[in-house]
């Protein structure tokens, strides 16, 4: 059974879907000074996101049995409860500079995050109408992507007050930096308790579920399910590697203040997120949209294998009016892909959930899982990256990623059985 939209949840789950963004795209920043503070090469500073997205697979099912048993709000809950304890791991990790505590805070992150993923997103794609259901989802990213602009941003700045660019960062300020790590997370810390409270005592109803007939059926007998999660893996892998790589592609071509660069691929997703808001589902399809954004990030990754690594024509187009500086023409189409990666997530959703009934949960918890994608992949990336020695090249095998999500817009979606049988 679907609950009415109304504004005070859609204003609750908003404010949760910010801090999903702020946190999730603070690693953009963050690998970076990491990479200097405790000395790693390119490969090993990608095990920020590793930890911090393979909390998803680990615990994304587990947490799925919960909410069965607690409820989506007290999901909502736990969620707050367990980021804040997350941020506050970064104390000690950032007071003693060692890398194996930062990877534990980040785990335990998202863990947090996990189960606040597995009860909100479901929410949102059943509290309406199920064919407007990208819409809300991209409200939603909206106001994720937005938090994922401003964070790299307002971090970094934080951060360098005082010390100057980190590429510059001299051994006698490295104390003083993984010092200044540590105020940010408490602040979050105080944050996160505090939503807790709000979730607690607000009038968020509990999602309820006619019986359906599928009661007895497990979660991998729906064909839709099983490779939408699969699409969602690699969707949310080329989404981190487009937000998480750019910095140190940035960094490998000498471009300055390289770290705040995470900020423009969400500046580009947070436009793609308004044209879902206009235009699904009065003028665009969710599957329509799926179509059109895979064939975008097709074509955005050959632009990044091979156009020049210098500024010219594409990066004084869209940057020669800021004032930003001098950014290469590979880095641009980098950052594009937040435009085609906006509405991949809030298309898939309501194409995998719908009809579900009670197996809503394990089958949202399933898609979760899928986030490992961003823990996978870009780890894939910077390992084939250091093999070849050459980046730019790299982006290229994401083109897997979506030619498959490609596939499920255009066919596997559609179907109910394992023996190709489509839905009219």
């Amino acid at each position: 059974m679907r609950e009415k939209s109304s504004l005070i949840p859609m204003l609750i789950i908003g404010v949760l879907f910010f801090i999903f963004g702020f946190v999730t795209w603070l690693n953009g920043s963050l690998i970076p000074f990491l990479k200097v503070i405790c000395d790693l090469n390119e490969f090993e500073a990608l095990f920020v996101t590793f930890a911090f997205y393979i909390a998803y697979t680990v615990m994304a099912y587990p947490m799925a049995i919960v909410l069965e048993k607690t409820g989506y709000k007290v999901g909502m809950q736990l969620g707050l409860l367990v980021m804040a304890v997350g941020s506050l791991l970064f104390i000690p990790a950032a007071l003693s500079a060692e890398f194996l505590l930062f990877l534990v805070a980040l785990f335990t992150l998202g863990t947090g995050l996990t189960i606040l993923q597995t009860a909100s997103n479901p929410y949102i794609v059943l509290v309406g109408p199920l064919e407007s259901a990208a819409m809300r989802i991209s409200i939603m990213g909206l106001i994720n992507k937005s938090a994922g602009v401003l964070a790299p941003l307002a971090f970094t700045a934080y951060i360098l007050s005082g010390i100057g660019p980190v590429e510059n960062i001299a051994s006698d300020q490295l104390e003083l930096v993984a010092i200044k790590l540590v105020e940010p997370y408490i602040l979050m810390a105080g944050i996160l308790s505090s939503l807790y409270l709000l979730v607690k005592y607000s009038s968020l109803q509990e999602l309820e579920f006619t019986s359906d007939p599928y009661d007895n059926n497990s979660i991998f007998t729906f064909p839709k399910v099983v490779l939408g999660a699969v699409a969602l893996f690699f969707y949310v892998g080329i989404e981190v590697i487009a937000g998480d790589t750019i910095g140190l592609y940035a960094q490998s071509l000498g471009v300055q203040n390289a770290t705040a660069l995470t900020s423009y691929t969400m500046a580009f997703m947070v436009i793609g997120y308004i044209v879902g808001v206009v235009f699904i589902p009065k003028y665009l399809s969710q599957e329509n949209a799926l179509i059109g954004s895979s064939l975008l990030g097709i074509a955005l990754l050959a632009g990044v294998t091979f156009s020049s690594t210098s500024s010219s024509g594409i990066s004084e187009v869209l940057w020669g009016w800021s004032g930003i500086g001098t950014i290469p023409d590979s880095i641009t189409f980098v950052a594009l892909l937040g435009l085609s990666n906006a509405l991949v997530w809030p298309s898939i959703w309501p194409l995998v959930l719908e009809d579900l009934g009670k197996h809503t949960a394990k089958a949202s918890a399933l898609l979760i899982m899928a986030i490992a994608g961003g823990a996978i992949l870009p780890l894939l990336f910077g390992k084939i990256s250091e093999l070849s020695g050459n980046m730019q090249s790299t982006y290229a095998y994401a083109t897997v990623c979506y030619l498959f999500i490609l596939m499920y817009a255009v066919k596997w979606h559609k179907m109910i059985s394992w023996n190709g049988d489509e839905r009219e």
